[in-house]
């Protein structure tokens, strides 16, 4: 786990959402621990708990339970936190779990990398650990980023003999980011030789690795990108089905993109 920077640090906004442990059920309410926020520990009242009535508390919550809250409320001089198990959905449930256990991961990478630097835990926080959360918003995205643009940490103005290092553990480990995105080829070419003219369009799309060909039916073909972003995956798409359309078009043929059916 990562020191504590500062005061700014130590407890959660309101309405933020935070992965909480829970370790004592009364019939009242559960009181849990802030797996974020060393210790800290909040209180879910029991009106808080489900939007049902609840007859027995611990139908819902139970003792060493991983849990999703909302903050409701933070009380800083009594210390003390009012959480809300009923207020996050399944989705943001699930969102954040996924969030947690990939900070959980990239801390463990960090101390990786700081073990290969040479450089002590926490002077490597101070250093450049905090600098990177406040660039990049959390650790996890800092090596997401370094794998998709290994520039990108340099770009942001960091610098010392870490950098590689940094790179090199985030290539080690991290699957970048994707996300897919599809259209539809129409094209078509009456000549004798038609079929192969359209073969050889398609294959000029095919020959990436991020990018996947299916046949619908004649005229019709599925084209699907994978990209970091949905921005390099538009711009991929099109430039993609811009070369197939030329291809056809050059023998006579025609062709026509449509990015959605």
């Amino acid at each position: 786990m990562k020191p504590a920077k500062g005061a700014e640090y130590e407890y959660p906004d309101e309405g933020e959402l935070v992965v909480c442990t829970v370790h004592d059920v009364k019939t009242f309410g559960a009181f849990v621990a802030l797996d974020e926020y060393e210790g800290k520990e909040g209180f879910i009242h029991i009106a808080e708990v489900s939007s049902g009535w609840i007859k027995y508390i611990r139908d819902y919550v139970r003792e060493g339970q991983k849990l999703v809250c909302k903050v409701l409320r933070v009380d800083k001089e009594k210390r003390h936190i009012d959480l809300s198990l009923k207020a996050v959905n399944e989705h943001q449930k699930r969102e954040k779990i996924q969030e947690w256990k990939n900070e959980q991961k990239a801390e463990k990478l960090f101390s990786i990398v700081a073990e290969r630097a040479g450089k002590p835990l926490d002077a490597a926080w101070q250093e450049f650990g905090y600098d990177l959360l406040d660039t990049f918003g959390t650790m996890y995205r800092a090596f997401e980023e370094s794998v998709m643009d290994e520039g990108s940490l340099a770009s942001e103005g960091f610098k010392g003999d870490w950098l590689p290092t940094f790179v090199a553990v985030a290539k080690e480990n991290i699957v970048p980011p994707a996300v897919t995105i599809d259209g539809y080829l129409e094209l078509t070419d009456f000549k004798p030789d038609g079929a192969l003219h359209i073969r050889d369009a398609l294959l000029k799309a095919g020959k990436d690795d991020n990018v996947k060909v299916q046949y619908i039916g004649a005229p019709k073909y599925r084209l699907v990108v994978k990209a970091p972003d949905y921005k390099r995956a538009e711009e991929e798409i099109r430039k993609v089905a811009a070369r197939v359309v030329k291809h056809i078009e050059a023998k006579g043929g025609t062709g026509r993109f449509v990015r959605k059916e």
